[in-house]
């Protein structure tokens, strides 16, 4: 899409995104079952592995049926590793797998996702002109991206390398949204670590736990992080505890094993549109 001009309404890419709960299931990546996957248990027998990789298919066959539930086209997910790296997906599914901890695409039909169960899924759609209205028909889309944002991927930079992307990719504006991710009435940090993202970020990342103990407030070193950006918040709702609310897993909180799933995508092709928030 030629980002220079105003696309007609035939042509005109829409955002659709959404921020899955537990009962939405689990999005968690089947692990590869290999015997040197754990490296830390006796060697699988032979009848044990072949029985591992059944239930690993039967879980990677589940997980696309959630998927395909949500958007029927082919997902980029990631092998998130809390760094730094983002990845610009050119055809759908692009990607899929790759060690990254965001993705971006000017291209349609192209769901790009992140799992979480504590970190922030950070989901952002760029324009191709100032965004002025807040009615979703009057602005076109020509970029989206997904970011997943735990601490050390706050500290790399994650989320300015993410608008980085949209930009060069032609988006004149930019805006985002937050997931459910823990708060820091759950989330005691160390004292070392704190300190550094504070002096990096600012005193509003500083907070504490229901019991007093010193606390990240990771929805804040978002925020902050983003805000040395020109990406504008578009949240209007209020952002659910992963620990504190059962109805999403956590790790941190129950050492959940499943997974969360914020995913963007964006069409023109009605078969796409009905699972998502309209952005």
């Amino acid at each position: 899409m030629d980002g220079s001009k105003n696309p007609s309404q035939k042509d005109c890419l829409r955002a659709y995104s959404i921020f899955t709960s537990a009962a939405e299931g689990d999005f968690a990546v089947p692990a590869p079952a290999h015997p040197q996957t754990f490296p830390a248990q006796p060697a699988l027998s032979e009848s044990g592995l072949a029985q591992a990789e059944q239930d690993q298919l039967g879980a990677a066959d589940s997980l696309r049926q959630r998927r395909a539930s949500i958007a029927p086209a082919p997902w980029t997910w990631l092998r998130q590793v809390h760094g730094g790296r983002v990845v610009v997906v050119e055809h759908p599914g692009e990607f899929a797998g790759a060690e990254a901890d965001a993705a971006v695409t000017a291209v349609s039909d192209a769901v790009l996702c992140v799992q979480t169960a504590d970190c922030a899924g950070v989901l952002f759609a760029g324009f191709s002109e100032q965004k002025t209205s807040t009615r979703s028909d009057e602005n076109c889309v020509v970029a989206v991206g997904a970011a997943h944002a735990g601490w050390r991927g706050v500290a790399a930079g994650i989320l300015q390398s993410t608008v980085e992307a949209l930009v060069s990719l032609g988006a004149q504006s930019v805006v985002w949204e937050l997931g459910p991710c823990i708060s820091p009435a759950a989330y005691e940090f160390g004292e070392i670590e704190l300190a550094a993202l504070v002096d990096r970020y600012g005193e509003s990342l500083r907070g504490r736990t229901d019991s007093g103990a010193p606390a990240l407030d990771l929805r804040a070193s978002v925020r902050a992080a983003l805000s040395e950006t020109p990406a504008v918040y578009q949240g209007s709702h209020s952002i659910p505890c992963t620990a504190t609310d059962p109805g999403f897993f956590s790790w941190r909180a129950r050492q959940d094993s499943g997974r969360q799933t914020s995913a963007i995508w964006m069409t023109a092709n009605s078969t796409l549109e009905t699972a998502g928030v309209r952005w």
